[in-house]
């Protein structure tokens, strides 16, 4: 699936935050506990605008990173509701800016708007296309029985399983390891 290269860039941006939740994190732990840890994030993924870097700007995130889990999960038409709320509350106004060696992309709020806003923003935007384009069958949650990573599927034949190529080796020498205690069992 190809999207604009900014929409696949936020939706990847909201599975690494989605993810950092300790119930999906790979060290089950809440990987964004700190303020740092939100810096550093936002420093990976290059966000610009302001940052607050305080408490009440991380509960606010946190907050943004529990209703994209659920948004995640939903159905299209629920979805579409959602995104148009989460476009209504934040006053989206999308336009075209070029900065920080970027090339053309879509902002949707100020960059002096709260870190959370620019974030819902965004995200709604990107969702927009997905429903739109009606491939919300490509937000998942990971297929290993032990994980609740999120991901997006941009494969071209959209057959993404896992959220990472770790769960997909753990889950498949599982499957190997069970086929061969099958198979032992039956030569005996």
């Amino acid at each position: 699936m190809h999207f604009a290269p900014d929409t696949d860039e936020v939706l990847l941006f909201d599975i690494a935050l989605a993810n950092t939740a300790p119930t999906a994190s790979r060290s089950g732990l809440d990987e964004l506990a700190t303020p740092a840890e939100l810096t550093a994030l936002l420093d990976e993924w290059r966000f610009s605008g302001r940052f607050d870097r305080d408490e009440a700007e991380l509960a606010a995130v946190h907050g943004f990173r529990d209703e994209l889990r659920a948004l995640w999960v939903l159905d299209r038409d629920a979805m579409a509701e959602r995104v148009n709320a989460m476009l209504r509350e934040t006053d989206a106004q999308p336009r075209l800016e070029r900065h920080d060696g970027f090339d053309w992309h879509l902002h949707t709020t100020p960059m002096d708007a709260p870190l959370v806003d620019r974030i819902r923003a965004e995200a709604a935007l990107a969702l927009v296309d997905v429903v739109r384009t009606d491939e919300t069958d490509r937000m998942r949650v990971c297929e290993a029985p032990d994980c609740t990573g999120l991901l997006i599927d941009l494969s071209r034949n959209g057959s993404k399983r896992f959220c990472s190529v770790r769960c997909g080796n753990r889950v498949n020498m599982i499957a190997f390891r069970e086929r061969k205690a099958d198979e032992a069992n039956g030569a005996g």
